[in-house]
């Protein structure tokens, strides 16, 4: 045993008396105020909410806000929704966050490397010190490499049939102009092309 390991080992006991009030403190360590700063339809910002994190959620297009606020109602969830561009949350936002997210596929919307850093810097001012930034993209290296004409299909099973969407991607350089398919195959038959 090391004597890091035995330092532990033998505060194990004691490790609460640190601390005033231990239960206090983690209470208060377990909350974290969330910012998702791209939040579409609320995918995360409701799953977030749902688990008690008090979250403020931001998007640039009204239409996804209506969305996830119709989705945050009727799951039960509170959340605090502004209408705000991640490239200027400073324009909406005064106080900072713990964590700020910004999830599936949002930065790849920045076309330029300074673009990305003017979405970077907006969204790294809004993090409390000791805060975090998460994010989520796709693998765009191994797409540019391969420059596929299409997305893979998601396929999901319903109670009344499936649903299906898919993209098609024209690539110009190293961007691609996409058009998104959804094939609802339930009671009747809908596609849906943007």
């Amino acid at each position: 045993m090391d004597i890091t390991q035995t330092f532990y080992d033998n505060m194990a006991s004691q490790y609460d008396k640190l601390f005033l009030d231990w239960n206090a403190t983690t209470q208060e360590q377990a909350v974290a105020h969330i910012l998702d700063c791209a939040c579409g339809i609320g995918t995360q910002a409701i799953g977030l909410a749902a688990l008690g994190y008090p979250v403020t959620a931001s998007d640039i297009s009204d239409g996804e806000l209506v969305e996830a606020k119709a989705r945050a109602e009727s799951q039960g969830v509170t959340i605090r929704f502004e209408h705000a561009d991640f490239c200027a949350l400073t324009d909406t936002f005064s106080e900072q966050f713990d964590i700020v997210i910004a999830m599936d596929n949002a930065l790849p919307h920045m076309l330029t490397g300074e673009a990305l850093e003017t979405a970077v810097r907006s969204i790294t001012g809004q993090i409390k010190q000791g805060g975090i930034f998460v994010a989520s993209i796709r693998d765009y290296d191994s797409l540019l490499d391969s420059k596929p004409p299409y997305s893979p299909p998601y396929i999901h099973k319903t109670e009344k049939g499936q649903r299906v969407s898919f993209q098609t991607w024209v690539w110009n350089g190293d961007n691609y102009q996409l058009t998104q398919y959804i094939i609802d195959d339930e009671e009747n038959l809908q596609i849906a092309v943007r």
